[in-house]
């Protein structure tokens, strides 16, 4: 099924859908973090992930997070938001998919902390005031919408001065290969929506609408947005023939609000 009935008003409510399914299948980052774990992180003991396998660096964190406000945007799922709960955060998470949000909901409960639950397509303003937050952190969630550079200017907006925005971003490499991995079969940018042909061969309920993005919308576009960027990482998918090849496909940046 192609995605010739979509235009920009509505992929990102497909996309919502798309994730809820690949959750209802065990999505690897659907799946909520156990008890053990949440609880090793009050003693301390915690590490998150903005990319599949490299643990972000404690020194892109505040030294203390108790009473910190932190913004999971697009962080539904029950992973990073716990962690950041049972450092002592006040967490707010924003999400498009249903699924992502009741995960949250649900480790809340169990846990016995509070959560912000927000349902919101990031690629609208923002439903927070200026300056609200300590943190943002953004795992890779970009190649779902079209547009980042609105997305960086939001972020930079909710941040309060000294702020930091932990993002994990796909550098765009797979899309231009095939599912093995092995043959170099399209151009990019790779667009459903800009591209006919990309489109016809689309599965949405595999799939969603998905998009690559260049280091200029990305890293660039955090610049341009106001942020300077305190430090950056690459990695791999973690699995797959580009990841035995050790061939970074993800970036993760630390930017600063000045």
């Amino acid at each position: 099924m192609g995605v010739s009935a979509i235009d920009g008003s509505n992929y990102t409510d497909i996309n919502a859908k798309t994730i809820d399914g690949w959750i209802e299948e065990g999505w690897e980052w659907g799946t909520p973090i156990s008890h053990e774990k949440f609880m090793r992180a009050q003693v301390g003991d915690w590490s998150i992930v903005l990319t599949p396998t490299i643990p972000v660096p404690r020194a892109w964190f505040p030294k203390s997070l108790a009473g910190c406000h932190v913004l999971g945007l697009a962080s539904g799922g029950g992973q990073q938001m716990p962690i950041m709960a049972a450092c002592g955060a006040r967490c707010t998470v924003l999400d498009y998919s249903e699924r992502q949000l009741a995960s949250e909901r649900e480790v809340a409960e169990r846990e016995g902390y509070e959560i912000e639950c927000v349902r919101a397509d990031m690629t609208h303003p923002l439903p927070f005031a200026d300056e609200a937050f300590d943190l943002i952190i953004h795992p890779v969630s970009n190649c779902y919408v079209e547009h980042v550079l609105p997305i960086w200017r939001e972020c930079y907006r909710v941040l309060k001065p000294g702020g930091r925005l932990l993002a994990g971003l796909d550098n765009g490499f797979a899309y231009a290969l095939d599912d093995a991995g092995e043959h170099v079969v399209r151009g990019l940018p790779y667009n459903p929506l800009r591209d006919s042909e990309l489109a016809a061969t689309i599965d949405l309920k595999e799939d969603g609408v998905q998009f690559s993005h260049t280091f200029d919308e990305q890293i660039r576009g955090q610049l341009q947005a106001g942020f300077a960027l305190i430090d950056c990482y690459e990695d791999t998918d973690g699995e797959g023939r580009l990841h035995d090849l050790r061939i970074p496909t993800f970036w993760a940046t630390c930017a600063e609000r000045r």
